[in-house]
């Protein structure tokens, strides 16, 4: 492991990736600078998806869009190759999830369209320097990402439900997460929910739909921010012949400071 991978510019972070040396999830690489979940359709649904994205602005927050046939995102890094840079992709095809790779080039032709998302990790920095723990971070796991029956709005031929990532935390840290991650409305800004999990259709805490289950202890509170894992739960439901994402928790790393998203 690189020693100080939490300071390495994005730049390096994605080389590294790029030659399989980074193969999990990548929270706390790069500190200070956006990480993206991503979405690749054929050209011909991606103005429902951008229309479906603009709808549902908290889980599907949009960083940059490339060109049709580009891996190039040219605004959020130009140096950079969503075909090879992320730690492992999930591929679907016609809405059921087939296999997870760490390269999706030879899958690459001249009608497909990736989106980069708006992700967590963002606002998980602006938390932790306000002095809220982050449970996923100390059991060193993925965050815990839920299916609820809260539907997106519909665009095009794209509808399902919002998925969202759950934070335990004391009742006084809720309060401040809620003040700080509201700075940040271009990475899912504040939570959607607080509290009772089966309000919003979750029917098991300790089963979460993606990623890692992690402790709740007496006296916490579980706290729900909308989550960039939306997408994948809308493939399942939309079934396009193919969708290629992110695995959840390998993300994007991109050349935008966090800062440069935050309201202040």
């Amino acid at each position: 492991m690189h020693l100080s991978y939490s300071t390495i510019h994005p730049s390096e972070a994605r080389e590294m990736i790029r030659r399989n040396e980074w193969i999990k999830p990548t929270s706390g690489v790069s500190n200070g600078f956006i990480q993206a979940n991503l979405a690749v359709l054929p050209k011909e649904l991606a103005f429902d998806f951008l229309l479906f994205c603009q709808r549902n602005p908290k889980p599907c927050p949009i960083i940059d869009v490339t060109e049709a046939g580009s891996g190039t995102p040219a605004l959020a890094a130009p140096s950079g190759d969503i075909k090879t840079d992320i730690p492992k992709y999930r591929i679907y095809r016609n809405g059921e999830f087939v296999e997870e790779r760490t390269d999706v080039t030879d899958l690459w032709d001249e009608n497909m369209v990736g989106f980069l998302i708006g992700c967590s990790f963002t606002f998980e920095e602006a938390l932790l320097t306000n002095g809220v723990p982050i449970r996923h971070i100390e059991e060193k796991c993925n965050v815990p990402m839920y299916k609820t029956n809260m539907p997106c709005v519909k665009a095009g031929v794209f509808e399902g439900p919002m998925v969202v990532s759950m934070r335990p935390m004391s009742e006084k840290d809720a309060i401040r997460a809620v003040q700080v991650t509201s700075r940040f409305p271009s990475v899912h800004g504040a939570p959607v929910h607080i509290g009772n999990p089966s309000a919003i259709g979750i029917k098991d805490i300790t089963k979460p739909d993606f990623g890692d289950n992690v402790t709740i202890k007496d006296g916490e509170v579980p706290v729900f921010w909308a989550c960039g894992v939306t997408p994948q739960a809308v493939a399942m439901q939309v079934k396009p012949e193919i969708m290629i994402t992110h695995a959840p928790g390998h993300m994007f790393i991109t050349d935008l400071k966090n800062e440069e998203f935050a309201i202040l």
